[in-house]
């Protein structure tokens, strides 16, 4: 009997971006030089293709409309380098290499927020608004009031990312909808529409995946705060 060779199934745009965000964190983390070739935090195109084409085997279309992605959404930054040669003639030819590096936004995006990741509220005069905002343990902002809740989310959204019955699509996605919950949180009065639509998605996936007590816990205090 032949066995016939299985084609492994094709990754979606969001595992392509994760994974060059990944390469490019951990190239920032271990890195020893700004550009050096394969000790630099930031690295060329051709190198970048070589690298995940040898270990993802991604083409060379995934990384560049991935790598435009990740550019527009400030995770991805090209910082080109521009150098001139002298012709015979007397003149000068400027060559521009353009290098990409992970910014702060894709560090925090792929190892958590730092004691210095910026306040998204600064420059607003939260005094003057009457509001106790917060900061938990994960970065995100919310009302004292919502205190509890905010830290059940953070506990749901990290059982989302270390659970093995979740796609790393669905992570992506519940990851986002559980932030957009926690913005929520810091208004004085969150939208109750917006959450309740956006609960129930994540309540249906969690549940799926077996993490019902998690969801349990932020359906209780989310109660209040339901239409």
């Amino acid at each position: 009997m032949t066995l016939k060779n299985t084609k492994p199934p094709e990754r979606t745009d969001d595992e392509i971006r994760e994974i060059i965000l990944r390469y490019l964190y951990d190239r920032n983390r271990n890195a020893t030089s700004r550009r050096g070739r394969s000790t630099g935090a930031a690295v060329t195109i051709s190198v970048l293709r070589a690298d995940l084409k040898a270990s993802y085997d991604l083409t060379g279309q995934q990384v560049h409309s991935s790598l435009t992605y990740l550019e527009s959404m400030g995770w991805v930054e090209d910082k080109p380098l521009t150098k001139s040669f002298n012709t015979k003639a007397g003149g000068t030819i400027p060559s521009t290499t353009s290098y990409y590096i992970i910014t702060a936004a894709g560090i925090d995006r792929m190892g958590g927020p730092s004691v210095f990741t910026r306040d998204r509220f600064e420059g607003i005069k939260i005094d003057a608004t009457g509001q106790n905002i917060i900061t938990l343990g994960d970065g995100n902002q919310v009302n004292v009031r919502f205190q509890a809740l905010g830290e059940a989310l953070s506990e749901l959204r990290k059982a989302i990312k270390e659970s093995d019955k979740v796609s790393e699509t669905q992570k992506l996605e519940l990851v986002v909808d559980v932030d957009t919950l926690q913005t929520q949180l810091a208004r004085p009065t969150p939208n109750r529409e917006l959450v309740s639509r956006i609960w129930e998605g994540i309540n249906r996936a969690a549940s799926l995946a077996g993490l019902v007590d998690a969801a349990a816990k932020v359906g209780t205090l989310l109660a209040p705060l339901l239409p």
